[in-house]
């Protein structure tokens, strides 16, 4: 099965025009290197939550909207690699200095597909 990175971020609601543009940008390069696919959603029914929410995972501020992406590789071994070669590549540099949102605040991970209807 497939190998999904996820990432839950919290961007600047001013700033989505230059996150779209850098997140195109990106999902070319990560799909150079191996990714089937990326996928960005901007947030637009993300409600607060009273003990957890995604707003609350990401801190985010009156100003910021969550955004929910993910990577699809065919498989961890080329997610490993992919994700080396995506980081170690200069394109990824470009209109990221410095980056349009807080990228401590970020969440991520690597997940197994278990079910994939």
């Amino acid at each position: 099965m497939n190998y999904v990175d996820g990432f839950v971020i919290a961007v600047p609601t001013a700033s989505r025009d230059k996150y779209q543009r850098i997140a195109q940008n990106a999902a070319a390069v990560f799909k150079e290197f191996g990714a089937l696919s990326v996928v960005e959603c901007w947030g637009d029914d993300v409600p607060e939550g009273k003990v957890t929410s995604f707003p609350m995972a990401v801190k985010r501020k009156d100003d910021e909207t969550v955004v929910f992406s993910w990577i699809v590789w065919p498989s961890k071994a080329v997610r490993d690699e992919g994700m080396k070669k995506t980081m170690d590549d200069p394109r990824m540099q470009e209109g990221m200095n410095p980056m349009p949102f807080d990228g401590q605040r970020m969440i991520f991970g690597g997940f197994q597909v278990i079910v994939d209807a």
